[in-house]
């Protein structure tokens, strides 16, 4: 635990390890003020985060491509594309 001053427009330093990064200021409590790291995710990018099997499966494909466990198949274009082509948009 460290004990900080604030400066005359109540702001205090976290030091430099912390520069640059985000964080969230939880003052609901009067007595207690916790500053925890954070990051900001696009919302067009937070469905991801809300759908525990999409995430799971990109967690599994990355996985998979560190591993360099690749398919010895080629993917078939044609089909694919005959396939979205038979889709509604």
């Amino acid at each position: 635990m460290t004990i900080k001053t604030l400066d005359s427009k109540g702001r205090v330093s976290l030091g430099s390890q912390f520069a640059g990064k985000m964080v969230i200021v939880d003052d609901s409590d009067p007595t207690c003020i916790v500053i925890r790291p954070a990051v900001a995710i696009p919302t067009s990018e937070a469905w991801l985060y809300e759908n525990d099997k999409a995430l799971s499966l990109i967690r599994k494909g990355l996985k998979q491509a560190r591993e360099g466990d690749f398919s010895d198949d080629a993917p078939d274009l044609d089909a694919d594309q005959k396939w979205t082509d038979e889709i509604a948009d």
